[in-house]
């Protein structure tokens, strides 16, 4: 391991670099990790540590930085979520590996501990098959608007797709589909990694009846309806957000509901069908089965809560 004469501050443009060239994350990856990672250096400056070097970073300097997070307020006044903490603690873990991985001398990424899985559990939102049912026929079926929306709904329960994977996508993934019920579609996932989702029938059909409502020649399977001048008309992933918002709303189901809830939803289903963790992974693209383990925690709720109820000699008859 060499020691670096370069402060972490500067080592940070280095970092995302890396993280494009060689780890080959997306864009809104690398934002992220930029955005978070500039706590952290509020956090140096504080404590007046900009000059520190990579081997000079110890422990007791992480365990100030996570109380600085705990205790960090708003300009309104508002605490930082747990799980806003670990987003800063995990860019703060990666660029770690980053030092690892060019052997330069630091402490290793694992000093740093994120919350339990018990702890993720409770920030996992989903929801249940008659919410779903609700959401996805809050769409007006009499307009292309709605029917545009009907679809978006059904893909992303179906799928399991993330957002900026349902944004990517194009009409031509679809124009040889008149006389399929389902589809496997081939798409560039999270960190530029293929992987294969599938388009229910129903799913499906709902795609075709949008696409039937369509006259453009867009290149884009989802569109907005403004008027436009020749620019492209896809919807951005703040629309999708503010469709499933509004359909939410709509339909009286739970107001956290995101278009990432329904990909919970989705994997949550598949687990309660009875359906193994590595085939659920594959469905979600996770490069690790770590992050899939989430799921079981609900799941294993459940199952609980059923033994309590319904096991014949559960129950103390004092």
């Amino acid at each position: 391991m060499k020691k670096s004469e370069k402060n972490i501050i500067n080592h940070i443009p280095d970092f995302l670099d890396y993280c494009e060239v060689e780890k080959g994350l997306s864009n809104k990856t690398q934002e992220n990790y930029q955005r978070y990672l500039q706590k952290f250096v509020l956090w140096l400056k504080k404590a007046k540590k900009e000059a520190l070097l990579p081997h000079q970073l110890t422990a007791d300097d992480i365990w100030d930085y996570r109380l600085y997070l705990s205790r960090f307020s708003s300009a309104n006044g508002q605490p930082l979520q747990k799980n806003t903490q670990s987003y800063y603690l995990i860019a703060l873990r990666a660029l770690l590996g980053y030092f690892t991985a060019k052997d330069i001398e630091s402490l290793p990424a694992d000093k740093i501990q994120l919350q339990k899985a018990a702890e993720a559990e409770k920030t996992l939102k989903f929801l249940s098959l008659e919410q779903i049912e609700k959401l996805l026929s809050a769409a007006d079926q009499n307009n292309p608007e709605g029917i545009r929306d009907r679809a978006i709904l059904e893909a992303l329960f179906s799928t399991g797709l993330r957002i900026a994977e349902l944004v990517a996508l194009n009409r031509e993934q679809f124009a040889n589909t008149k006389d399929k019920k389902d589809l496997e579609l081939g798409i560039i996932g999270k960190g530029k990694h293929p992987r294969t989702v599938y388009f229910s029938e129903r799913a499906l059909g709902w795609i075709k009846k949008y696409l039937a409502t369509r006259s453009d020649k867009d290149k884009a399977l989802f569109i907005h309806y403004r008027s436009r001048t020749g620019a492209d008309a896809r919807l951005s992933a703040r629309s999708i957000e503010r469709i499933v918002k509004k359909y939410a709303l709509l339909s009286g189901v739970p107001f956290f509901t995101t278009p990432h809830t329904l990909r919970h939803s989705m994997a949550t289903d598949l687990l309660n069908q009875g359906v193994d963790l590595r085939t659920i992974q594959e469905f979600l693209g996770h490069r690790n089965i770590v992050t899939t383990q989430i799921y079981t925690h609900v799941t294993n709720k459940r199952l609980r809560d059923i033994h309590r109820q319904f096991h014949s000699l559960g129950k103390d008859k004092k």
